[in-house]
C-alpha cells in the first residue's frame, strides 16, 4: 500500500470509530488494531490521537470543498447558483455531522479545534463564492461594489446558520423549508430596505 493510500485508510478507519465510539473513548490503539496496522505504522503517521482528528475533520472538508467546486461549475445563471450553493453546502454540512455519529458532540463542544482546521478550507469556500458573485456581476444579475466583501460577509452568514440549520430550526417539515428558503433568497438577493 503507498504511503498516501495507507494514511488515508487510516483516517477513514478513525473516522469510523470515532464515530461509533466517541473521539474521548477511542484510543490510538484501537485505531491500530481496527486498521490491522502496528502501533508503530500508526505512530509513523500521527504523533497523537488529537493529530488524527485534526486529519479526519480536514478529509471530510476536502470532501466538503471537491462538492462545493461541483456546484459552482454547474452551468446555471448566478442567481441560482448562489442558492444551489448554500443548500448545498448547509445540507452537506449537516450530512457530515451526522455521517459522523458521536462526533457530532465533539464536533459542537470542540468548534474551536475545528476552526483551526477550517481556516484553509474558509479561504477556498470564499474563493467559490466571489467567483459566483463575479460571474453574475458578468452576467448583468448582481451588482454590488466588491464581490469578495460580499463573499466573506455571506460566508460567515453560512457559518453561523450552520448550527441551527444542523439542529433543524431551519425548518422541520418541508412547507417550512420552502417559506425559509424563499425568506433566505429575498434577503439575498433583495435586501431589507424598501427600493424607492
Amino acid at each position: 500500500m503507498t504511503v498516501s493510500k495507507t494514511r488515508e485508510m487510516l483516517i477513514d478507519v478513525a473516522r469510523q470509530l470515532f464515530a461509533r465510539m466517541g473521539v474521548d473513548n477511542t484510543t490510538m490503539n484501537d485505531i491500530a488494531l481496527a486498521s490491522k496496522k502496528g502501533r508503530r505504522t500508526l505512530y509513523t503517521y500521527f504523533k497523537s490521537k488529537n493529530e488524527i482528528y485534526l486529519a479526519v475533520v480536514e478529509s471530510e472538508l476536502n470532501r466538503l470543498h471537491k462538492m462545493l467546486c461541483d456546484v459552482a461549475e454547474k452551468d446555471l445563471p448566478a442567481d441560482e447558483k448562489l442558492m444551489t450553493f448554500i443548500y448545498a453546502r448547509l445540507d452537506a454540512v449537516k450530512a457530515l455531522v451526522f455521517r459522523n455519529g458521536t462526533l457530532r458532540a465533539t464536533f459542537f463542544r470542540d468548534i474551536w479545534r475545528v476552526e483551526k482546521v477550517r481556516k484553509s478550507f474558509d479561504m477556498r469556500e470564499i474563493e467559490i463564492l466571489k467567483g459566483i458573485l463575479d460571474d453574475g456581476v458578468k452576467e448583468g444579475i448582481f451588482s454590488m461594489p466588491d464581490t469578495e466583501i460580499t463573499a466573506l460577509v455571506l460566508h460567515h452568514a453560512l457559518k453561523g446558520l450552520e448550527v441551527p440549520y444542523i439542529r433543524g430550526i431551519m425548518g422541520d417539515n418541508i412547507s417550512q423549508r420552502i417559506q425559509r428558503r424563499d425568506n433566505v433568497m429575498n434577503l439575498i438577493f433583495n435586501g431589507i430596505k424598501i427600493k424607492k
